[in-house]
């Protein structure tokens, strides 16, 4: 965790954590652990959170460990146990599946639509791209939201949304109304991927970052496959209103655990979860436990709650609501090195969904690649963090996932760009050939393979790009993850608008070369992002800490002066 991207409220916690040490009151956790840890007005406490004091052989020990970069010892990043973060990033790769869902399960359900609102193909077509856009748009909304007022509150307008738009679109009889319904579908929807990106962050450390968000992306790498099949049924069977009443009962489903079940993850509404959340960012069992223990012998109450409250205001006191800012995620588009990332991500993404949409309608009811997806965001969250593991080793940088690491020195480019590199030009490589085979009307087996190696290479090249996002901004990861959607949802919506006029005139070989050489020709940004990111990341440190400091040294300045007033 680099010192820019320290919670600043980890003084509070390492104070409450401190003190509820001494509490005798103890509940059980739903993970077994070798290590029961303390539970304290609903939330659990780990007592590894505060480290033992250390003697002076310890205080020598720790200088001499100064060279290997050792992270300094503090409060736990997240007292979450595993099984609890498991569960958690398992809803966020639930919540994730419906964006891409409502996508693709539209697909077979156009020449229907198009029949029944008596409109021209072009016309049903663009609701496909104004559902792209705005699947680019809405998160830069919900990432700062969430950012601001905690990930429950976010989840929770997003699915009221996503729930009214599909009860109309199954309700509606004219064009505009699709059009309009549409866009509201994918308003309430697209904002999930962003905020799983930002639970993910919540949760886990750098060092295992990449694990947790390889579960994450199985709901929207599992949707594309499974969607089309799924509409197709409906749609043959039931008619196409039964594509919007389906997952209208989908969402309410998923809906009702989420409120019962979901705890809030935000780091500044909960820390790094032993603060109690307020009220309306509290999930039932939350507030079923938090009651239990209000009831509870007066020694828990005055060892505890004062100190909990305590942390409560003063979280609330850095937390400012206000209308949610979606320039903000334009500012974090003008840094330097994430500015980078995000043009070379949004390009990959790009040349990927191009294959998509240049399958011919053969290939409909396959879908290979979309299957490898579920596969490559496994595989390559698994090496993410073996890579992470290595390129600490060579360095000499201990890793501590307990309470996270401190990136100043840590060669976080370097760790993150070796996993996808290889991949990504194994990627390059298989859409240069995916075109002449195209062109060459190859056997069947060809392009499955190639659609095979795509899938893989490039959704697993752009999942790593994504979790490095989060690593840079882990601060503010729902909107560095909004700023991600916005560049590559709408380069995507522009490449494949023109992938089939570009098919057309410059036939398939040319058209696939052309891509391919943009990718490939592109690739040295990657190159300049190791060079000249570290020292960009630590520039951005540096300025936000001061600005942080300036900030804090008005707010004392106001604070005497009103106590000078009274």
């Amino acid at each position: 965790m680099t010192p820019s991207a320290r919670n600043p409220n980890d003084g509070v916690i390492a104070i409450i954590e401190e003190k509820t040490q001494s509490s005798e009151s103890k509940h059980g956790d739903f993970a077994a652990e070798s290590v029961a840890p303390q539970e304290l007005d609903g939330h659990v406490i780990d007592s590894e959170a505060v480290p033992p004091a250390e003697d002076a052989s310890a205080e020598r020990a720790t200088e001499d460990l100064e060279a290997l970069h050792q992270a300094p010892s503090g409060p736990a990043y997240s007292v979450f146990s595993h099984r609890q973060r498991t569960f958690i990033v398992f809803m966020v790769a639930c919540a994730g599946f419906f964006s891409p869902l409502s996508a693709n399960i539209y697909f077979p359900a156009l020449n229907a639509l198009s029949r029944d609102l008596k409109v021209s193909n072009e016309l049903i077509n663009l609701t496909l791209t104004s559902y792209m856009i705005f699947q680019g748009l809405a998160p830069t909304v919900f990432g700062d939201l969430a950012d601001m007022t905690g990930r429950r509150p976010a989840y929770v307008i997003g699915f009221i949304i996503y729930i009214g738009a599909n009860i109309g679109l199954a309700l509606q009889n004219n064009y505009a109304a699709l059009l309009v319904l549409r866009c509201l579908q994918s308003t309430g929807s697209s904002g999930t991927v962003a905020l799983g990106n930002g639970v993910v962050a919540d949760v886990s450390s750098s060092g295992e970052r990449g694990k947790f968000m390889g579960i994450a992306q199985f709901g929207p790498m599992a949707a594309p496959a499974l969607a089309p099949v799924i509409g197709g049924i409906l749609t043959q069977f039931l008619g196409w209103r039964w594509l919007f009443w389906f997952l209208t009962i989908l969402a309410v489903v998923y809906l009702i655990p989420l409120l019962i079940t979901f705890p809030e993850t935000g780091r500044n509404v909960v820390g790094n979860g032993s603060i109690p959340p307020p009220g309306w960012n509290m999930s039932l069992l939350n507030y079923l436990k938090t009651r239990k223990i209000e009831h509870n012998d007066a020694l828990n109450r005055t060892v505890s709650r004062q100190e909990m409250k305590a942390a409560q205001a003063e979280l609330a006191r850095k937390r400012k609501l206000r209308w949610p800012n979606p320039l903000k995620t334009i500012y974090i588009i003008l840094e330097k090195d994430v500015g980078l990332l995000l043009l070379y991500n949004s390009l990959v993404y790009t040349a990927f969904y191009d294959v998509t949409a240049s399958l011919p309608s053969q290939f409909a009811e396959i879908y290979g690649f979309n299957e490898l997806q579920i596969g490559a965001s496994i595989l390559f969250g698994r090496l993410m963090d073996m890579n992470y593991k290595r390129v600490a080793k060579s360095a000499g940088f201990r890793i501590d996932i307990k309470r996270g690491d401190d990136m100043r020195n840590f060669p976080l480019e370097k760790a993150r760009i070796q996993v996808f590199i290889i991949p990504l030009y194994f990627g390059i490589a298989a859409i240069l050939c995916w075109g002449w085979v195209l062109e060459r009307n190859a056997p069947l087996a060809a392009p499955l393979v190639l659609s095979f190696i795509i899938g893989l290479c490039l959704t697993g090249s752009f999942n790593v790009m994504s979790t490095m996002l989060v690593d840079l901004y882990p601060l503010s990861p729902a909107t560095a993850t909004a700023a991600n959607n916005l560049v590559r949802c709408l380069m995507g919506a522009a490449g494949t608008a023109v992938i089939i006029q570009m098919i057309n005139r410059m036939g398939r070989g040319w058209c696939f070369t052309f891509i391919a050489a943009i990718i490939f020709f592109t690739s040295p940004l990657l190159w300049a992002e190791l060079k000249w990111g570290p020292k960009w990341r630590e520039q951005r440190r540096v300025r936000v800490e001061k600005l942080e400091e300036e900030k804090e040294a008005r707010k004392a300045e106001t604070e005497i002066g009103q106590e000078d007033v009274i």
